[in-house]
């Protein structure tokens, strides 16, 4: 089979974990008789450097002519002092917007082999760590009404929180169908006892939630959830939330799990279409001294080849590598212990596309 891939490889670090992502790509190609075509965009600093624009139209015109998306990072202090529409992140609202990617998908998983590297006690992780959240990504604050205004206390600004019941649904049934491959339950996460949005939030998803009876839900506030997540974090299966509790409380999580380097994330439109990236950002500072931790945006290409193309074996594939990668005891910077050299962004690339 042959698929086509848009590139973004974006700022900072983001090249360099691109290529070993890419370089595993084409190891699980070679393997399994699959060619994956590559065209590069520009989106972010770089784009902005180039064209003067975070998000130029041909990057959103071949990204929609492909299969799917796959990005690295973008951002940076070069770019701190640009207006905020003209940021470098804007170009990741700009491209969820146009490509419709309502669902982000964030998985926390703590490896039996970097449990040591987690915050939490031993005895709260034992056994390991499996937690999905699902985002909404294309709704609420983020894209609501923004403005100024004036009041008696001078200047004010404003950005309003709405969702749909459409919205809702669609997000919600994201939730409950991975649910019904993993574990049966789903945490749906608001501020029902304050918010208007919240309260219709924790409405819809109780009737999406009669079409699935075999899934177990419970509801819970933003700030009980912030709190379970580091306290009982075992209690949680499926997440859904909507996006600005999302972008924070699966950021919470990726801190749980002990590197942000190891944790992959897909943003889903209706169908098979998605763009996946790296959780970490663009990390400026270590830009090419080979000391970034590539394998989240590997296990990322993974969760493309499983949600787009729906090649299981070769996503399990992936999966399985960076896991032999682990036992064998390679370590990255960011998660190496004791006295083993840790291996470079490059080598790291290598010895998992070795082990496809």
């Amino acid at each position: 089979m042959e698929y086509n891939i848009a590139v973004v490889r974006g700022d900072g670090i983001g090249p360099e974990v691109i290529s070993e992502a890419i370089k595993v790509l084409n190891a699980v190609g070679e393997k399994y008789g699959h060619t994956f075509h590559y065209q590069y965009v520009l989106a972010g600093g770089e784009a902005i450097d180039e064209t003067g624009r975070c998000l130029p139209d041909e990057t959103v015109a071949i990204a929609k002519a492909s299969d799917a998306v796959l990005l690295g990072a973008v951002g940076g202090p070069k770019w701190d002092t640009l207006p905020g529409d003209e940021r470098p992140e804007r170009a990741l609202l700009g491209l969820r917007k146009e490509l419709g990617l309502f669902a982000n998908l964030r998985p926390a998983m703590v490896f039996d082999e970097l449990a040591d590297a987690s915050p939490l006690k031993p005895e709260i992780i034992a056994g390991g760590l499996d937690i999905v959240v699902v985002r909404e990504l294309t709704g609420g604050i983020y894209f609501g009404e923004k403005g100024f205004k004036d009041t008696d206390m001078g200047t004010a600004a404003y950005d309003v929180e709405q969702y749909s019941e459409g919205e809702v649904r669609r997000i919600a049934r994201v939730a409950f169908d991975m649910a019904m491959k993993r574990n049966k339950r789903v945490t749906s996460i608001d501020k029902a006892n304050v918010l208007e949005s919240s309260r219709l939030w924790r409405r819809i998803v109780a009737e999406v939630a009669g079409d699935y009876p075999e899934v177990i839900l419970d509801n819970m506030y933003v700030d009980n959830g912030a709190m379970q997540l580091v306290r009982n974090p075992k209690h949680f299966d499926v997440i859904v939330t909507s996006n600005i509790f999302g972008d924070i409380l699966s950021d919470e999580a990726s801190q749980i799990t002990g590197s942000i380097g190891m944790l992959p994330s897909a943003s889903l439109a209706d169908g098979n279409f998605g763009m996946y990236e790296p959780v970490h950002g663009s990390a400026p500072d270590i830009a090419g001294t080979g000391k970034a931790n590539p394998l989240a945006t590997i296990l990322s290409a993974g969760m493309m080849l499983r949600y787009t193309f729906g090649l299981m074996e070769e996503a399990d594939a992936i999966d399985n590598a960076v896991r032999a990668f682990l036992k064998e005891g390679c370590r990255t910077l960011d998660i190496a212990t004791g006295d083993a050299a840790p291996l470079t962004t490059s080598e790291t690339g290598d010895k998992v596309a070795s082990l496809i």
